[in-house]
């Protein structure tokens, strides 16, 4: 039996067929590969030593004495690490962390200027201590570092993200205290509770790279 000839406009109609299903398909496998997926969850990190929290030139804390409200003041740590301060002096905080400088102040005013002082510091700024965060935010720049700061934290101080932004895949730069880490963090993910807060330590460098196209 003689085989039916093939319409040709038949054959060509298919043939465009299959050439915008394989488009499409394309288009959809470049999409999943450009698009802003999570990373892979970053490791566990130990809890931040308590050496992050220790003041240096600039940085700036409250003292509140008991009862003693003209010793109840703001102080500003200076170039060498001192604070004056009211009755006794000169005292040498710098290193030295918000607790331990209670205790030092209350050492100090315990021998003989107060009886029993109740001592307590916060700390206001850490000049110290920076973050840098950069790359398509609407406002890079370095920010003081304060305790417990996330990088969800850092990145609004930053002015948020852009429109190009890829916010799941963060690149931190971490240099403390060892050799040089890189971490990704799906900083979208922990602002929509999907992804652990990720803790930021002093000398953090942040950078937002632009999602591809």
């Amino acid at each position: 039996m003689p085989r039916a000839a093939l319409n040709p406009h038949a054959s060509l109609r298919v043939r465009r067929s299959v050439g915008v299903v394989l488009a499409l398909l394309a288009a959809l496998s470049t999409a999943a590969c450009i698009r802003d997926v999570p990373v892979a969850p970053y490791p566990d990190l130990p809890e931040p030593p308590a050496s992050d929290l220790a003041v240096g030139p600039g940085d700036a804390f409250d003292v509140r004495v008991f009862d003693e409200a003209a010793l109840s003041n703001t102080y500003v740590v200076a170039a060498d690490g001192m604070i004056n301060f009211p009755l006794i002096g000169l005292v040498a905080v710098g290193t030295l962390v918000p607790s331990e400088i209670e205790k030092e102040l209350a050492r100090r005013l315990s021998d003989g200027f107060v009886r029993s002082p109740q001592v307590s510091v916060l700390m206001k700024e850490y000049r110290s201590k920076t973050v840098t965060v950069t790359g398509q935010v609407r406002a890079p720049g370095t920010f003081g570092y304060v305790r417990h700061m996330s990088i969800v934290e850092a990145v609004a101080r930053a002015g948020g993200f852009t429109a190009l932004a890829k916010k799941n895949s963060v690149k931190v730069t971490r240099t403390a205290e060892g050799p040089r880490q890189i971490l990704f963090v799906a900083v979208d993910d922990i602002g929509k509770g999907k992804s652990p807060d990720f803790i930021l330590r002093p000398g953090d460098k942040i950078l937002v790279e632009e999602r591809p196209f």
